[in-house]
C-alpha cells in the first residue's frame, strides 16, 4: 500500500487507528512539515505523556507522580526546553491499577495523541509494555516491574532494574541498610510477606535471595497476601510471621506490599506484641501522618527509598523542592511519588538533551546507548546497564514520633549476580 494510499483512508477516517498502529515511532504523524518526522516531535515541541495509578480499589493513589513530572517539565520549559523544543506534558492517564486500562492508556497516547514518549508509567500492572515496545516508544517508570527490565530496549527504571533477570544483579540497598539498622545482619532473622501476583512473587524471590546473600537467616518468605482488597483478619500472616524462626518472631518483618496492606499488617503484628523491626517500601509520605491511626500503625517502621531523603540538604533535593512548590502553586507535602514522576522525567530529559536537535526514536536510542551521569538523587546512572540491574543506591527513614529520620543514610552498594 502506497503512503498516498494509507494517507487517503486515515483522512477519510476509516483506517486510522489501524493505520497508526501499524507505523513505526519513527514514522512522519503530520508533524514531519514542522521539522521532524518522528511522531511527537515538531520544531519547536515534544509531545509526552503519562501513566500512572490515580486510583485503585484499595484506595492507594500515585497521583503526586503527576505533579512530579510536571514539575521536572516545567523547569525544562523555563529553562529553553530540549535543544529549543519545549516539552509538551499530556500529563498522566489513570489506568487505576487494571491490566485493561493500562493497555487502553498506552494505546490512547500512542495512537490517538501521538506521543514521542511516555514518562512516567508508574503502576503495578503494566500490560501496555510490549505494545509501547513495539510502537517504539520510550517509556520511564519506577522499574519495580520485570517490564523494565531485561530484552525490553525501549522501557527503562528510572533508578534501573529493580527486578533483574538471571544473569543480572540484585541491589543490596535494603538488606545493608537494615543491617547497618540492626548492627549486623550475622545472627539475624527477617521474615517477608508480599502480595498473590506476578509482581510480589518476583519481589520474594529477589529479595530472599538479597537478604540472605547479606547474611541474615530468611524465616519466612511468600507472596500470599490477596491483591483485590487488603483483609479484614490478618491472624493467619501475623500467627505464621511470629512462628517462622523456630517457633519465635524474627528480628525483622519485611513487607513488599501498599500502604493499605501494611497498615493493616503493622498494625495486626503490634497488637500481637511483635517488637522487632518492620520494614517496607512505600510508606515515605508524609500526608499518611494526617490520621492518627495511620500515624500509629506506622510509627517506628523503616521505610526504604531508592532516592535521596526528602530529609538531605543538597542542591539537587533544593531544586527539587523549589520545582514542587512552583508545580503545585504552594507548599505540599512531599513524597515518593513526586520523586518517581521527577526522576523518570528527569532521565528522559537528560537522553534526549543527549540525543541532539534532529531528535528521533533512532538518535534517541543512540544517546541512551552509553548514556551515564552522576551525582543525582538516585545515584549514579549508567545505561543500558540500568535496563538489567539497579543503579544500587538507597537509604531507610524512620518514622518516629510523627516525623521521618533516615535511619540508615543513602548510599550506594555493590550489587549481586541474581541466579
Amino acid at each position: 500500500m502506497s503512503r498516498r494510499t494509507i494517507r487517503t483512508i486515515a483522512a477519510a477516517g476509516a483506517l486510522l487507528l489501524a493505520a497508526t498502529a501499524c507505523n513505526s515511532a519513527s514514522t512522519s504523524s503530520g508533524d514531519g512539515d514542522k521539522g521532524s518526522s518522528a511522531r511527537g516531535v515538531s520544531a519547536d515541541s515534544i509531545k509526552v505523556g503519562g501513566i500512572v495509578s490515580m486510583t485503585t480499589a484499595s484506595g492507594y493513589s500515585k497521583k503526586d507522580t503527576d505533579l512530579g513530572a510536571k514539575a521536572r517539565y516545567d523547569r525544562a520549559n523555563a529553562e529553553g526546553g530540549i535543544n529549543g523544543r519545549k516539552i509538551d506534558y499530556l500529563g498522566a492517564e489513570d489506568d487505576g491499577q487494571d491490566g485493561g486500562k493500562n493497555m487502553a492508556a498506552a494505546r490512547k497516547l500512542v495512537q490517538q495523541e501521538k506521543v514521542f514518549a511516555v514518562s512516567p508509567m508508574s503502576s503495578t500492572t503494566f500490560s501496555g509494555a510490549d505494545f509501547l515496545e513495539k510502537q517504539k516508544v520510550p517509556t520511564f517508570g519506577w522499574g519495580t516491574l520485570p517490564s523494565f527490565c531485561g530484552q525490553n530496549k525501549f522501557l527503562y527504571g528510572f533508578n534501573g532494574c529493580l527486578v533483574p533477570m538471571p544473569g543480572g544483579t540484585i541491589t543490596q540497598s535494603w538488606p545493608e541498610g537494615l543491617a547497618h539498622v540492626l548492627g549486623g545482619a550475622k545472627g539475624k532473622s527477617v521474615a517477608i510477606i508480599a502480595n498473590d501476583n506476578e509482581p510480589g512473587k518476583f519481589s520474594i524471590r529477589t529479595y530472599q535471595q538479597g537478604f540472605k546473600t547479606a547474611g541474615f537467616k530468611v524465616t519466612y518468605a511468600k507472596a500470599n497476601v490477596p491483591t483485590t482488597t487488603a483483609p479484614s483478619d490478618w491472624s493467619a500472616y501475623t500467627k505464621a510471621l511470629l512462628r517462622s524462626n523456630g517457633g519465635k518472631a524474627p528480628d525483622a518483618i519485611v513487607s513488599v506490599m501498599q500502604t493499605p496492606y501494611n497498615i493493616g499488617l503493622f498494625t495486626a503484628l503490634k497488637r500481637a506484641g511483635y517488637k522487632g523491626v518492620l520494614t517496607d517500601p512505600t510508606d515515605y509520605d508524609p500526608a499518611l501522618l494526617a490520621k492518627d491511626a495511620t500515624k500509629q500503625a506506622l510509627d517506628g517502621v523503616h521505610v526504604l527509598l531508592a532516592f535521596e531523603p526528602f530529609e538531605s540538604t543538597s542542591p539537587s533535593m533544593k531544586q527539587f523542592k523549589e520545582d514542587i512548590k512552583k508545580a503545585a502553586g504552594k507548599d505540599v507535602p512531599l513524597n515518593m511519588h513526586m520523586m518517581t514522576g521527577y526522576m523518570s522525567a528527569d532521565l528522559f530529559l537528560s537522553i534526549a538533551e543527549k540525543a541532539g536537535k534532529d531528535l528521533t526514536v533512532e538518535s534517541f536510542q543512540k544517546a541512551a546507548d552509553g548514556f551515564s551521569d552522576t551525582g543525582t538523587m538516585v545515584g549514579d546512572r549508567a545505561l543500558p546497564k540500568g535496563q538489567r540491574e539497579a543503579f544500587g543506591c538507597g537509604a531507610l527513614v524512620q518514622l518516629k514520633d510523627g516525623k521521618y529520620a533516615v535511619s540508615s543514610p543513602f548510599k550506594c552498594y555493590e550489587p549481586i549476580p541474581f541466579k
